[in-house]
């Protein structure tokens, strides 16, 4: 993957912004994260139950991030590295949360969007998609996500997940069985356009 350096004044590239910040340049950081910021929130919000969730993981991933850029070593895009730390910061809190389960403040309270029924038919498939992703293990999710919807090849999602290519390759295989299983009825020729 290369490095971007459009849309900032002299060109820099993420990993000499990274450096950049390292060496205590005030802005830095920031630009850095401008350039990603979408692809981390998206990241973040396929690997998280909630919304809240993905919020609060970004966010301490963002500050790991930034504490810890000192020690990065360039064997990776900044961008790759970025991603793996949000993708963990989602499965340590998915793991904080079921260890500390919470309580919600009021019992009418929703945490699910609601989906009016006049939405378009890509709109209620990607809520469908998405729920059934959630049903998913947290690693077989991170996996399928990866793999299938952020397009990294297997060996860069091994990298980035930091186990074997086969166990990327089975999380997916598992995942994805289960996936078709739950979304079988959407393949019915009255859900086609």
């Amino acid at each position: 993957m290369t490095e971007r350096a459009d849309s900032v004044p002299g060109g820099r590239t993420d990993a000499e912004l990274l450096a950049a910040h390292a060496a205590g340049e005030p802005n830095a950081f920031a630009t850095l994260i401008y350039r990603h910021h979408e692809h981390l929130w998206l990241t973040a919000r396929r690997t998280s139950y909630t919304p809240e969730d993905a919020s609060d993981a970004l966010q301490e991933a963002l500050l790991s991030a930034h504490r810890t850029a000192g020690s990065f070593r360039a064997d990776a895009a900044v961008r790759s590295w970025l991603h793996k730390i949000v993708v963990n910061a989602c499965l340590d809190r998915i793991r904080r949360n079921k260890a500390r389960p919470s309580v919600p403040l009021s019992e009418n309270e929703s945490h699910e969007p609601v989906s009016p029924r006049d939405r378009i038919s890509e709109t209620e498939t990607s809520i469908l998609v998405r729920q059934a992703l959630m049903t998913l293990p947290p690693d077989q999710r991170a996996a399928v996500v990866v793999v299938d919807m952020e397009g990294y090849s297997v060996a860069d999602a091994a990298e980035l997940l930091g186990v074997p290519t086969g166990t990327v390759k089975s999380r997916c295989a598992r995942g994805r069985l289960k996936l078709s299983t739950q979304l079988a009825y959407l393949k019915d020729a009255g859900n086609r356009i």
